[in-house]
């Protein structure tokens, strides 16, 4: 059961390193780092929809590996959108592909997901370094990237073929700053493989790349977004978990959950991950679970495996499925959440079931 201080304990490193990596992602933004990328490679596609596509994807998984999920949501959909309506391509598939790759690329590093870094605690409990988190967890990463390219390429296909005229130049930035800012990402991206703390890394980042914005392009300052909401709803939510647990809900759950770390036990407990985070969200799903498969590595990325790449049926599974939406909108794209859920609980069965069957394979 969750002990009070040991939970703000636990929670106060991740949101300040929520704030930072954000406040990172705008600056990137702002310094025209995302818009540059997409351009780069709408040009280097050489006119090839199905290129520019998978060129999206890469973007998509270094940006949800390196900057966090919600980066991907927040900053790249709309670039993605913009530029495929600019090369006369079809935008929902665009969309779908950094929706869904901000969910189930989030497995590799502890950086990638919010979920990833609450984990920290209890793999460290179990002897797991973050060196020892990245092998278990390789495999089954990557199969869950694999696995949704592969159902992307299955639903859209027909969408994705076809030619297009080179797009113009992105808008001209200041060309320093941007290279700052790649710089700067390069180095967190190396920061964090190392195993340094996520906040501790992240917070001086932030602090270089707005002193570096104040320097060279101050009223870029005046631009920036920051979730603060999103930092108070989670509060929320962590509190909620924790007087749940306190009131008997662990005990239930146990019982639920089951022991031990065949395949049978495994996708059992990464089904029940998907499933809760599909029904109240990610967080506090994988706080809930948390202590039923803290006995265990292999059980304790398990249940990683199903709120990080299951909640994609929903449009409430995950904070990053929101901003999406909410991206989405702005960009002037209507999305259907009955198709966000036909789709999505697709590629929730095949990757789940993929990567949880690669994790008992390799773990």
């Amino acid at each position: 059961m969750l002990d009070l201080a040991q939970l703000v304990d636990r929670v106060a490193p991740i949101l300040v390193f929520l704030v930072a990596i954000t406040l990172v992602a705008e600056l990137c933004d702002q310094a025209g780092l995302f818009d540059e990328a997409a351009h780069w490679a709408a040009r280097l596609a050489r006119g090839r929809v199905v290129v520019l596509w998978l060129l999206v994807i890469v973007l998509a998984v270094v940006s949800t590996v390196v900057l966090s999920l919600d980066t991907t949501a927040v900053l790249l959909t709309p670039v993605a959108v913009t530029v495929a309506r600019q090369v006369g391509a079809p935008p929902l598939p665009f969309a779908m592909t950094t929706l869904w790759l901000a969910n189930t690329a989030s497995l590799l590093l502890p950086v990638s997901n919010l979920t990833n870094l609450l984990s920290l605690h209890p793999f460290a409990q179990l002897g797991v370094s973050t060196w020892g988190y990245i092998r278990l967890l390789a495999a089954p990463a990557l199969v869950a990237i694999l696995g949704t390219v592969a159902v992307l390429w299955l639903l859209h296909r027909t969408q994705l073929r076809g030619r297009y005229e080179a797009p113009p130049r992105a808008e001209p930035h200041d060309h320093l700053l941007m290279v700052i800012t790649a710089w700067t990402c390069a180095a967190l991206a190396v920061a964090f493989v190392a195993g340094l703390q996520p906040a501790i890394a992240s917070v001086p980042a932030a602090l270089f790349l707005l002193a570096a914005t104040y320097w060279r392009a101050p009223e870029l300052l005046r631009r920036i977004k920051m979730p603060w909401l999103t930092v108070m709803g989670i509060c929320v939510l962590f509190l909620a978990v924790d007087a749940a647990l306190r009131a008997g809900l662990e005990d239930w759950l146990r019982t639920l959950v089951g022991e031990g770390s065949g395949v049978t036990a495994l996708l059992r407990i990464s089904g029940l991950g998907a499933l809760a985070a599909n029904g109240i969200n990610n967080l506090p799903a994988y706080l809930a679970l948390e202590p039923t498969v803290a006995d265990a590595p292999a059980r304790l990325a398990a249940l990683l495996i199903g709120v990080n790449t299951g909640p994609v049926v929903t449009m409430w599974g995950s904070v990053a499925t929101l901003l999406w939406a909410q991206r989405c909108r702005s960009a002037g794209l209507t999305v259907d959440a009955g198709r966000v859920a036909r789709t999505g609980l697709l590629c929730a069965v095949v990757v789940v079931g993929a990567a949880t069957l690669t994790l008992a394979a390799t773990a």
